[in-house]
């Protein structure tokens, strides 16, 4: 008899076929996350569990899942599951990491130039039907983007990817991050190191991807916003909580920034009245940042090739928490 394995949204098929070649699969067919009480139910019996970053994988869930092995991850973050209670309990967690970075670093490249150059806005005056004037001097005053200085925050595989792209806008690029690149890094992106402050009071575009972590939650906050230029534009495609939103709201209404692009937010999906939506120097998108073709067929392989790893007593291809091998080894954990 195969084991089951529940996964929590209507993957891609390639993923799908993957997890049928092994075990048995129940689907939760929503495209909304199943409720936390429908979740625990579907859990309690599964060997595996295929989440996607909006499921609340907590305590509770992991001790009502009486067969759990695997925790499988369809994204990069995993902030949404207690990996503490699960490493305890012997069940290995795999994310997807390395999957989305170029697809996130083009986004992230796309929603710098749409507030950078009013995109938006401008779209969005077309098709009013205001667009009377013809060209004029004065119409859509944006800011540039070649030549200026863009601050990375958090330069990891996503991080260094936005940064090689901006080399073809001649900017000059700081980083920073929790350690010091090795000077062969550095050197190979032209990346310079500053201090967070010294970065934002430096840069022109700040862009995050840093994960969300205790010490990451709400790094950006008043004081930090207050550091950066008026004409400064503030990108974010981590973690929504990295950001301060009620401070970004009034940096942004009183002018501190000039604007800022966003596809994450504190709380998903953000409500249709939060002030934030309210402002016209914002870009907003619905946590896209790995939505290509390519990259969500990838992640769900990958996200299945980790579980299906496991189960059969075999190191996945990406491990979130690796201490839980001495408290699990795979050779018991494996069943199929």
């Amino acid at each position: 008899m195969k084991p089951l394995v529940f996964v929590t949204r209507n993957i891609p098929e390639n993923g799908l076929n993957i997890l049928r070649e092994f075990c048995e699969v129940k689907v939760w067919s929503e495209n909304f996350p199943p409720p936390k009480q429908e979740l625990i139910k579907n859990v309690k019996e599964a060997y595996g569990l295929l989440c996607m970053l909006n499921d609340k994988i907590d305590s509770e869930v992991i001790d009502a899942a009486l067969n759990l092995k695997v925790i499988s991850s369809m994204s990069a973050g995993f902030d949404h599951i207690d990996v503490e209670k699960a490493t305890n309990k012997g069940i290995y967690v795999t994310n997807t990491p390395e999957v989305l970075t170029e697809a996130t670093a083009d986004l992230t490249w796309a929603l710098l130039m749409a507030a950078a150059r009013l995109i938006v806005k401008a779209d969005s005056y077309v098709r009013r039907g205001e667009w009377k004037e013809g060209w004029s001097p004065t119409l859509f005053l944006g800011e540039n983007v070649y030549g200026k200085t863009l601050g990375i925050i958090g330069a990891g595989k996503i991080g260094l990817a936005v940064a090689a792209r901006a080399s073809g806008f001649n900017m000059k690029k700081i980083y920073f991050n929790r350690s010091k690149l090795p000077k062969e890094i550095e050197e190979k992106f032209n990346l310079i190191y500053k201090p967070l402050n010294d970065l934002l009071k430096e840069a022109d575009y700040v862009t995050i991807h840093t994960p969300l972590t205790k010490e990451t939650y709400h790094m950006i906050g008043e004081a930090q916003l207050k550091l950066m230029k008026p004409t400064a534009i503030l990108i974010n495609t981590s973690r929504g909580a990295v950001i301060d939103e009620e401070a970004l709201v009034k940096a942004l209404k009183e002018k501190w920034i000039a604007g800022a692009a966003l596809d994450v937010f504190e709380n998903e999906p953000i409500n249709p009245n939060h002030p934030i939506l309210k402002l016209d120097n914002v870009v907003v998108t619905p946590h896209i940042g790995s939505a290509t073709k390519e990259t969500r067929f990838k992640m769900a392989e990958v996200a299945a090739k980790n579980l299906i790893s496991v189960l059969k007593g075999e190191p996945p291809l990406y491990l979130v928490n690796k201490e839980v091998q001495k408290i699990m080894p795979l050779q018991k954990v494996k069943i199929i």
